[in-house]
């Protein structure tokens, strides 16, 4: 089932998401409706908070990328409770979008590496370091898992060139090829 995809200014997007027990109702369906929705929205991540849930389930899908990235051929993924343990020191800055943030991509600046545990889809434990565009992706969907949103990571000059846009999201106002839900 494709679910509306909750955009800037929904309070659920600020909130620090709860782990899940693996008894939690229905999760298959949940993931399996957040891949879903996310595929319909053109996405390669989505986390649960953006579909109006605080709790800590991301799906990833780099499997898009896989003709200029072969690396990433199949690969589909259920994160279940996942959570950065550390960073590398090294950065780099690549642009970033958010399905949340309809028509804003930004360069942001993040660690190349992440030192990351979590569950699968099948509950399997995984602890492993992962780099290069997965450990950016996974970066950015784990960030609303805290709260966050990559427009967290600009500089106060580039978030007041986005004022504007942001404010139409606050107002309603947005236009974009999936299904929605707003603050007004």
């Amino acid at each position: 089932m494709i679910l509306p995809v909750y955009i800037y200014g929904q309070p659920v997007l600020r909130k620090v998401a709860e782990d899940i027990t693996p008894d939690y109702p229905n999760l298959k369906q949940l993931i399996e409706n957040m891949f879903e929705t996310m595929d319909r929205a053109d996405g390669c991540g989505l986390a649960a908070p953006q579909i109006g849930l605080p709790i800590r389930v991301v799906v990833i899908d780099l499997d898009v990328m896989s003709d200029d990235f072969p690396e990433y051929k199949g690969y589909r993924k259920a994160f279940i409770n996942p959570h950065i343990i550390e960073t590398n020191d090294e950065t780099d800055s690549q642009e970033e979008g958010c399905l949340s943030l309809p028509g804003i991509h930004e360069p942001v600046k993040r660690p190349t590496k992440i030192h990351v545990k979590y569950l699968d889809a099948d509950l399997k434990e995984h602890d492993e370091w992962v780099e290069g565009f997965e450990a950016r992706c996974m970066q950015h969907e784990f960030d609303h898992l805290e709260g966050k949103m990559f427009i967290d990571h600009l500089s106060a000059l580039r978030k007041q060139m986005i004022k504007g846009k942001l404010n139409n999201m606050l107002k309603g106002n947005v236009r974009c090829s999936y299904k929605v839900k707003t603050v007004k």
